[in-house]
């Protein structure tokens, strides 16, 4: 398991995900930097989350021909030019303009991390190997973002973001020295946005993490005006500290599991959901509850995204970049309509009613899930074949281990070796190349 390799895949997460939700914890700051109200500040956030909702497919499709390292870089990259100049501007509209642009970047990250990590390793390994490489967001949601607002809080807005720069160049130099590249898709196995949309399994795999993730950013988005009804609202950063933690249990146990019981895992999770969802609803004011709550509730949230991406990638095939992109897109799509729907029902209904909204899009999320037996969440192990797509190979750089005479790493060698020969129990090359080093 290249383990060095999928980190960064996660750090590439990380940024993706801190990048777009930083300002959330400087919004007063930033305010007053820009000389705008709080209001137009918050549209940072939303800029960058519409930079990733409309470049996603396109751009995801315009790339599946380039080589997947040279991909990466670019959409980090992306993230190291638009964050530095968020934190050298002092105009309202450039920072929209490149909060805009820093969303493209990552739109096209995620449309290909997903895919990216799977190619690494054999069939048998590729939950676990995605299940890492998603480890970044629960860690930015939890860490990342108390540690931006702290970081802005004792020196500044344009502090963090020059940090979050900082960090960036680390993470360049960490996907240039331990991150394999492999080739883009061939022309002729390429599919359209609209064939992908039509595989057996991608509909209602989209429809079910719209549901899930709107009610899902019903409740994040407005826990602290939730967190009043039970009196907890001056411990919100511990409810978010907690959810976080549980979190990233969550996704541990997704990755010991999800190659051999997918199904189970998502039906699972949205269960308990809606059972959170259902004692919020009956017992909101009670705050033992609502701790308790919040803990299931990032349990069963924290490997969500390792198992949508899975499911998506299993029935998606050739297409798994595409399907990732439309998830990137859809997921955001939630976001926006989870705090719609949130605003609406806490000016019309106040924040009591957020708990049977979300019960009923759990419900509705978990209907879609069960019903898509056949395709999209299949029962008993992943489906995915045990040998990696006959266009990947691994350069001798990056699979042979230091030898006798110490310059394994700097051979050259015109050709690759087929990954057609790497098979479950032996090392990636055989008896061919006695070095090779096992996947």
């Amino acid at each position: 398991m290249p383990i060095s390799a999928l980190l960064a895949l996660a750090m590439t997460g990380f940024t993706a995900i801190l990048t777009e939700t930083l300002p959330a914890g400087l919004l007063p700051r930033i305010s007053d930097g820009l000389g705008v109200s709080e209001a137009l500040a918050g549209q940072t956030v939303t800029v960058y989350a519409a930079g990733s909702l409309i470049a996603a497919i396109p751009l995801t499709a315009w790339t599946q021909g380039w080589r997947r390292k040279p991909t990466l870089l670019a959409a980090i990259m992306g993230f190291l030019v638009f964050n530095t100049i968020t934190a050298m501007s002092g105009n309202y509209w450039l920072t929209l303009v490149v909060r805009f642009l820093a969303g493209v970047a990552a739109g096209l990250a995620w449309g290909i991390l997903a895919g990216y990590a799977r190619r690494m390793v054999v069939g048998r390994l590729k939950g676990k190997a995605l299940a890492i490489a998603m480890v970044g967001t629960p860690i930015a949601l939890s860490l990342g973002v108390p540690a931006g607002a702290f970081l802005g809080a004792t020196m500044g807005w344009r502090a963090a973001f020059f940090a979050m720069s900082g960090t960036t160049v680390l993470l360049i130099g960490w996907v240039l020295w331990a991150v394999p590249d492999f080739a883009g898709q061939a022309a002729h196995r390429r599919l359209s946005i609209s064939t992908v949309f039509a595989t057996p399994g991608i509909r209602p795999i989209l429809a079910t993490i719209f549901a899930w993730m709107t009610a899902h950013n019903i409740l994040y988005t407005y826990v602290a005006p939730f967190s009043v009804l039970s009196g907890l609202q001056e411990r919100v950063d511990l409810l978010l500290l907690t959810f976080g933690g549980a979190a990233l249990a969550g996704i541990g146990v997704t990755g010991l599991l999800v190659d051999r019981m997918l199904r189970r895992l998502v039906l699972v999770s949205l269960i308990a959901f809606a059972g959170v969802a259902l004692a919020f609803a009956l017992f909101a004011t009670a705050p033992a509850v609502v701790f308790a709550g919040i803990l299931l509730w990032g349990l069963s949230f924290g490997g969500a995204a390792t198992q949508l991406q899975t499911a998506s990638a299993d029935a998606a095939g050739d297409g798994v970049d595409l399907a990732s992109a439309m998830i990137t897109t859809v997921w955001n799509s939630a976001i926006a309509a989870g705090g719609i729907v949130g605003g609406l029902l806490l000016n019309q209904s106040g924040a009591g009613a957020f708990s049977w909204a979300v019960l009923l899009l759990a419900l509705i999320a978990l209907c879609i899930a069960f019903g898509a037996r056949g395709h999209g969440f299949t029962p008993g192990p992943a489906r995915t074949p045990d040998l990696l797509s006959t266009q990947d190979s691994v350069t001798l750089s990056t699979v042979l281990k230091p030898a006798v005479s110490g310059r394994a790493r700097t051979a050259t060698v015109d050709g690759t070796i087929p990954a057609m020969l790497a098979v479950r129990g032996t090392s990636l090359c055989g008896a061919a190349v006695p070095a090779c080093q096992e996947l």
